[in-house]
């Protein structure tokens, strides 16, 4: 681990970063270090994974359904949005009506009516459409893929057509944004404009960007949710992937909020008199495994990877700041069953089962990053886990890369790079859908979905199908339930941590709430 001469290296490095240079002003300024490794974009659908939609997408531009992050005591669920109800149909079950909100204004001023959703459903649905966006459709066709249509029934009401009943629609609602049909339109289309002077719903407005350096938002006065009018007026985002520079740049003043301090520098921080603030998290620190072309087809390998790890030392890599994984989602969760594999570590068992799979030594290729949204600390995991891994007979190769690179790795799926047996992205489990469905469903084999290693079982498809035409939400819990069962036995994943992602806080920063959610508030928060 890194001592305090590295850090004190680093305070004093950082002492000269250019976004340090704010003008001095009367305007209250909340300045956050994201372990991002460049500004998220801002068209809509944000890139750098879910950091992007934390601090780019859900302050600029609003979705249909919202997440309640005014609490930590409970895990965060869906809330009225830009729809204030959504209603199946009871006559067909692939129709929701969806009632929109009203006396909504765009930041360019335009009115929110239900024609902005259709044409929102278009731009990143059908290629023909002159607002079509061929990277945004890419980043959240996995949301929007069982839409078949969108009609418009009055200004502030619309039909959601879906190709198959869908129980858990509403959930994809909230990470599908909503932006400006007025603006991009006065601007022909053109996204490379709109980038630069964007218009939402959010609870800030765009202020000023400088490339890889920070982006600057203001708080929106006139938002329609006056609980969640930002209580300071500037917001600025500093993307900052290394864990030491996002440290020492809190502890010499250049920031008031930062991701994901690593384990070592939190003793000194929290003796400086920051605030070190952690909550139960819908986050896993797993791999996909690719289960065609590699060892991982065979489930003796996926158990053995499994039964090689000593997730307690992890845990004491972490500082203690995680909970160890032996499932697809946390023990806490509603849905996790009594899978009949326990995963505890038994190295013995993890070299028979290697051998028992003429896998022994077993060469894999693992695709990792060097930072990013939730990585947690991704190098010394990584390596941690290369190490157990052939400690037991795996011979394992780290295919080291930015996180942007990873994702677009990710997102076409194993056939573009088959030579890799499993990518090191860290999910959200917000939903069902997220946790587990589009892992392992078939009709979600990227890269139509992010099914990335193609994994496909009859069994597990038949359990999906029921949980999507499951309205009963006590029926759909006991199909959830199966189907999590089912994920763990069949080692589905390489499980290692779950995330409590720790964040700290400078002591003139306060009202922050961190949520049991892999987004956050930053609404309430005031710059003393």
């Amino acid at each position: 681990m890194r001592n305090f001469k590295t850090l004190a290296s680093a305070i004093a490095v950082s002492a000269g970063l250019a976004m340090a240079a704010l003008p001095a002003s009367a305007e209250s300024v909340l300045r956050v270090a994201m372990t991002a490794g460049d500004i998220p974009v801002t068209i809509g659908q944000p890139d750098q994974g879910f950091e992007g939609y934390r601090f780019v997408g859900y302050n600029l531009y609003d979705t249909l359904t919202l997440w309640d992050l005014s609490q930590g005591e409970t895990a965060a669920d869906i809330k009225p949005g830009l729809a204030t109800s959504w209603d199946i149909d009871p006559n067909d079950h692939t129709r929701w009506i969806v009632k929109l909100r009203e006396g909504v204004k765009w930041h360019d001023g335009c009115d929110f009516v239900a024609e902005d959703v259709a044409w929102n459903f278009a731009r990143v649905s059908d290629d023909k459409a002159p607002q079509f966006n061929a990277k945004q459709f890419a980043d959240i066709r996995n949301r929007t893929g069982i839409i078949d249509k969108v009609e418009v029934i009055d200004d502030h009401t619309v039909a959601f057509i879906t190709k198959q009943p869908d129980a858990l629609f509403p959930y994809q609602l909230s990470y599908w944004f909503m932006i400006s049909r007025c603006k991009l339109t006065e601007l022909g289309n053109d996204y490379e404009k709109y980038a630069v002077d964007p218009s939402g719903t959010g609870p800030y407005k765009f202020a000023s960007m400088v490339a890889q350096e920070r982006l600057e938002l203001v708080k929106n006065a006139d938002y329609w949710d006056e609980k969640r009018i930002p209580k300071h007026d500037r917001l600025v985002l500093i993307p900052m992937p290394e864990a030491t520079t996002r440290a020492a740049a809190l502890l010499s003043g250049q920031v008031d909020f930062i991701e994901a301090p690593s384990p070592d520098t939190i003793p000194r921080l929290e003796s400086s008199g920051m605030t070190i603030v952690t909550a139960p998290y819908p986050h896993n620190w797993s791999y996909q495994l690719n289960f065609v072309d590699g060892a991982f087809k065979d489930v003796k390998v996926r158990r053995a990877a499994n039964y090689a790890l000593n997730r307690s030392e992890f845990k004491a890599l972490l500082g203690g700041y995680m909970i160890e994984g032996y499932g697809i989602v946390p023990p806490s969760t509603p849905y996790y069953g009594k899978p009949e594999y326990v995963y505890e570590y038994d190295p013995e068992k993890a070299t028979a089962l290697l051998k028992e799979a003429g896998c022994h030594p077993c060469k894999i290729t693992l695709a990792i990053s060097t930072s990013g949204s939730g990585q947690m600390q991704p190098l010394p995991m990584n390596e941690l886990v290369k190490s157990q891994l052939d400690a037991v007979g795996f011979d394992t190769t780290l295919d080291v890369m930015d996180w942007n690179a990873l994702l677009d790795v990710g997102r076409p799926g194993r056939e573009k790079n088959p030579q890799i047996d499993g990518i090191n992205i860290s999910r959200a489990l917000q939903d069902p859908f997220s946790a587990l469905i589009r892992h392992v469903y078939t009709l979600q084999h990227a890269p139509k979905g992010s099914n990335w290693g193609h994994y496909t079982n009859p069994e597990v498809d038949t359990v999906i199908d029921e949980i999507y035409a499951a309205f009963d939400p006590q029926v759909r819990m006991e199909k959830l339930t199966k189907l999590h069962e089912m994920m763990v036995d069949d080692a589905t994943m390489l499980m290692v941590a779950h995330d409590v992602n720790p964040r700290a806080i400078a002591p003139n920063v306060k009202g922050f709430v961190q949520a049991q959610s892999w987004f956050q508030d930053l609404t309430p928060i005031v710059v003393e």
